[in-house]
């Protein structure tokens, strides 16, 4: 089964003015808002930003599978950069068995437990990183600042050929086998 959802659903997380109207744009102009919504249609009309964000939005009883896809996605997006902290900090595995739990967790193998020690033990190994990224933010806004320079660096390694490959994971994932 492929995610589905539904304009009333979308509009009940709150998205962005711009992002709505681009999806509303793409629909028919008497569309119900009751009726489904592919997410191969939220990607080809509004990319694959608003097809991440609108993932929140999936149809109530697709919400398991939605937070095991998400899951993996997650750490398919995040195996693909992993390098640069590892050329930065070669000795530091937390992040790469991290994402191996989180892996393992969305795949029923690891607790609820080892999910969180694997989340703790990643911010930790994160937070050097992130403190010479944010050096010059006030403390207030060091976490902030950080997140956004990770995730800038992220997509600029990515590039165009990354972003592609992501688009295809998440094709792979949430939309129907023949979406555009």
């Amino acid at each position: 089964m492929k995610l589905q959802t539904t304009l009333n659903i979308i509009r009940a997380h709150s998205p962005c003015a711009d992002g709505w109207a681009k999806l509303l744009k793409s629909l028919p102009a008497k569309f119900d808002h009751d009726a489904p919504i592919t997410f191969a249609h939220i990607l080809k009309s509004n990319g694959l930003d608003d097809a991440l964000w609108a993932l929140r939005s999936v149809l109530p009883e697709q919400e398991k599978e939605r937070d095991r896809e998400a899951r993996l996605l997650a750490c398919e997006y995040a195996e693909s950069v992993l390098h640069i902290f590892e050329r930065e900090y070669p000795k530091d595995n937390r992040p790469r068995l991290a994402v191996e739990t989180v892996r393992r967790f969305a795949l029923d193998k690891a607790t609820a437990e080892e999910l969180a020690a694997a989340r703790d033990a990643a911010w930790d190994a994160a937070w050097p990183a992130s403190w010479a990224a944010a050096w010059d933010a006030s403390w207030a806004a060091a976490g902030a600042a950080a997140w956004d320079a990770a995730w800038a660096a992220a997509r600029d390694a990515a590039g165009a050929a990354e972003k592609q490959k992501q688009i295809a994971q998440f094709k792979a994932r949430f939309c129907e086998e023949n979406s555009p």
